[in-house]
């Protein structure tokens, strides 16, 4: 894992050098680092699950396992429908629950009779997995399992190691019948006193799906701590494992409804633009990423108020980020690595995340000053790091010229990907970012002002 990761790191530097044709040196990575697709998956941001078992038909949260597989018919499914309205709304990546705690299987098993070969839909001939699969290949999203451990119905439960190897036999299903996955997804529901061999999970994910990130039970993506779609204000991409510093980035999951399966009595509860809104701030923009639920009703089908609702959220970000009034502005640095244009300020204003402001070794603190050429109003900031070699910033603040003196508008702690804060509106020509705090010389990939209207 650590060669893999300092590899991608120098390879990252080097490219960055033979891009810019730095003379200065590049810095070193500030360990830990990201993997590849650790990378990927925080640049990616967003995410879609899609809760769907029999419970659409049994009005149900958790099914128990004692349902008839022939109750499960969704007669007008349409996954295209699902993965159309995931790439217009700007998701990357989808989820699907292959199989919940209920113990269904939306793929024909070979390994129980409680799965879709069993069910009315397509009079037992369907494979709902592989056209989910087949929909996102087509509309360019990656794609991921979720895969109960808890299973209400498979007899075998009560016996951890028969119960594993069954687990295993289904997951090699999933991980060798439908190409490359790019997420495998764990929770920790279980039944009391059960013991689910992790290890042994892994160990056959990472030989059948060496790129596959294995999330939330697993050692690639942590649960953010709540189901409300709410990162901390200071999430950190580093933390401790076993008495060492890991590159473990935080996943916030939410419903778009109150319930994760759909409900018809929820129809008129999808959350409001504001909450997503707010959501997506605290999740996205607090250095997270964001796995958002929208749930298929018994027909097989988004319903209409989730996706008039997602296009809302959609089209107030876009109008939101579409402008940035630094791009592009003039700008300068109390420090700059070497001396050096190739990192310097203007880096982290040209709108790409593999070029970045840099300072000295030695300098943990700066600034950066960027004159906008014209009074703007704005009230959104946006701070990102480079963290293909690491994450520095532990501090930072941002301020405005105002009647000849700066004027401090935001406080902040731990960057990494992506920080938004917003803030009243204000009106100013000149601003200031100054790193108080950092790990190692801080490297600011990108400084962005916004006006989200009200």
């Amino acid at each position: 894992m650590w060669k893999s990761t300092l590899l991608l790191a120098g390879s990252l530097i080097l490219a960055g050098a033979m891009r810019a044709g730095a003379a200065a040196e590049p810095p070193a990575p500030c360990a830990p680092v990201p993997t590849a697709e650790q990378l990927a998956w925080q640049r990616d941001e967003l995410s879609m699950f899609v809760h769907f078992t029999v419970n659409a038909f049994t009005d149900r949260e958790w099914g128990d396992g004692t349902e008839d597989p022939k109750i499960f018919n969704p007669v007008e499914l349409d996954c295209e429908q699902w993965a159309r309205v995931a790439k217009e709304t700007g998701f990357k990546l989808v989820i699907l629950t292959t199989k919940h705690h209920d113990g269904f299987c939306l793929f024909p098993s070979d390994y129980t009779e409680h799965d879709i070969a069993n069910a009315a839909w397509k009079d037992g001939r369907g494979d709902l997995v592989r056209e989910f699969v087949e929909a996102c290949r087509k509309y360019g999203l990656k794609v991921g399992f979720y895969l109960s451990p808890w299973d209400r119905h498979e007899p075998k439960y009560a016996d951890n190691a028969a119960y594993d190897e069954h687990f295993r036999n289904q997951l090699t299903e999933l991980l060798t019948r439908y190409g490359p996955v790019s997420e495998v997804w764990f929770d920790g529901a279980g039944g009391e006193g059960h013991v689910y061999d992790w290890q042994s999970y892994y160990a056959l994910i990472r030989r059948l799906q060496p790129r596959a990130l294995i999330a939330i039970c697993g050692p690639d993506i942590r649960w953010v701590g709540n189901e409300d779609g709410f990162a901390r204000e200071n999430e950190s991409s580093v933390q401790m494992r076993d008495d060492e510093e890991v590159w473990y980035p935080a996943e916030c999951d939410v419903s778009i409804r109150p319930g994760w399966f759909w409900h018809k009595q929820q129809d008129d509860q999808v959350k409001s633009l504001e909450h997503l809104l707010d959501i997506y701030y605290r999740s996205v923009g607090r250095n997270s990423g964001l796995l958002l639920n929208v749930p298929p009703n018994d027909k097989g089908l988004f319903c209409e108020l989730d996706i008039q609702r997602l296009k809302e959220w959609r089209a107030a970000l876009d109008q939101t980020f579409a402008t940035d009034f630094a791009a592009g502005k003039s700008a300068v640095a109390s420090n700059v690595r070497g001396g050096d244009s190739a990192f310097g300020p203007a880096r982290a204003l040209d709108g790409e995340l593999d070029t970045y402001w840099a300072t000295d070794d030695e300098v943990r603190a700066a600034s950066l000053e960027v004159d906008l050429g014209a009074p703007a109003t704005f009230n959104v900031s946006r701070v990102q790091e480079y963290i293909p070699l690491g994450e520095r910033v532990r501090g930072y603040t941002i301020e405005v010229w105002q009647d000849g003196a700066w004027e401090e508008i935001v406080r902040g702690t731990t960057v990494g990907h992506k920080k938004l804060e917003r803030f009243p509106e204000v009106t100013a020509q000149k601003v200031r970012l100054t790193v108080t705090e950092s790990r190692a010389c801080p490297l600011i990939a990108g400084f962005g002002l916004h006006f989200a209207a009200p």
